[in-house]
């Protein structure tokens, strides 16, 4: 267990690579250098936890809102007048992201943190699973190293909510499931990123792809799904997860830029509901210095929360 200088938070690793908690926090009572402390940890361990947080949505907000500009909830989703900066996922209205995934990668410019907060939690099951895809980097042998500094892959929220037709699921998904599909892709972006990014802050370098990656560019389909399942496998192995058990009250904070998550979805008709607000990011950089690139969507009225 080590004290975060200059603050009276403490931080204790919940594995070597992934996950810390963090105690002695009120995230509505927050000084200027627990915050600085909060994104160190963020930086080092890559998502953090606080439990015990008497918070809602204002103050959810105010506390992203000091870890950087805040996005709109989400690009096609639906959101609140009262709060567009809150992205809502009410399992009751659909909403499951159980596959692995990094936050909004089918924009140009995703997320730098996501917040997220439990609103109401099943008797159990529920957990949620964070990857560290910087550790995932340096894992790969040196020649598939080489090979992912030079890929770039598109994604898509059209490839993979959008690839089994809604019409053929009719009668297999709960009504409120397909609506939150044909919701979700109610206008597709595309974007062309590079599949190992430098992370802005660090210099680190992380595997960027997902469940939003679906192609390679200059690959067919089937080198293309080969090569990505391959460099996933990395990202996903036992050593660079961590599990984390929800109770109410509990805030998880991580970095989109150096891991994915996947919300495990076992809790069968009981309500999950959580809600997450999100900072904006940019345009990802790859190791021979080129941006990702927008192929298809108008995402600006997304990187701005009115």
């Amino acid at each position: 267990m080590s004290t975060i200088t200059e603050t009276s938070l403490t931080v204790r690793r919940l594995t070597v690579r992934t996950g810390a908690e963090i105690s002695g926090a009120d995230l509505r009572r927050l000084r200027d250098e627990d915050v600085v402390a909060i994104r160190q940890a963020l930086l080092g361990h890559r998502v953090v936890f606080f439990r015990d947080q008497e918070i809602g949505p204002a103050e959810q907000i105010a506390f992203a809102s000091r870890l950087g500009p805040l996005t709109r909830g989400h690009p096609t989703l639906p959101m609140t007048e009262e709060d567009p900066e809150v992205f809502d996922l009410d399992s009751y209205a659909g909403a499951a992201a159980n596959h692995w995934h990094t936050d909004v990668t089918f924009v140009e410019h995703p997320p730098a943190f996501s917040v997220l907060r439990a609103v109401v939690l099943p008797e159990v099951g529920g957990d949620t699973l964070w990857a560290n895809t910087v550790a995932a980097y340096r894992d790969l042998p040196a020649d598939l190293r080489q090979l992912a500094d030079k890929l770039r892959a598109v994604h898509s929220n059209g490839h993979d909510y959008g690839r089994l037709d809604v019409a053929a699921l009719k009668g297999s998904l709960p009504p409120e499931r397909l609506e939150h599909i044909k919701a979700f892709v109610s206008e597709v972006f595309e974007t062309e990123h590079p599949v190992v990014r430098t992370h802005p802050e660090t210099g680190e370098s992380a595997l960027l792809l997902g469940g939003f990656a679906y192609r390679l560019v200059g690959h067919s389909t089937t080198e293309s799904v080969d090569l990505i399942r391959i460099l996933q496998t990395y990202v996903t192995r036992p050593e660079n997860i961590v599990r984390w058990q929800w109770r109410e009250g509990d805030v998880a904070v991580w970095d989109n830029r150096s891991t994915q998550h996947y919300a495990i979805y076992d809790y069968g008709r009981e309500r999950r509901r959580m809600q997450r607000v999100t900072t904006a990011g940019v345009a990802a950089i790859g190791v021979d210095g080129l941006p990702s690139a927008a192929l298809q969507g108008d995402a600006s009225r997304y990187y701005a929360a009115d």
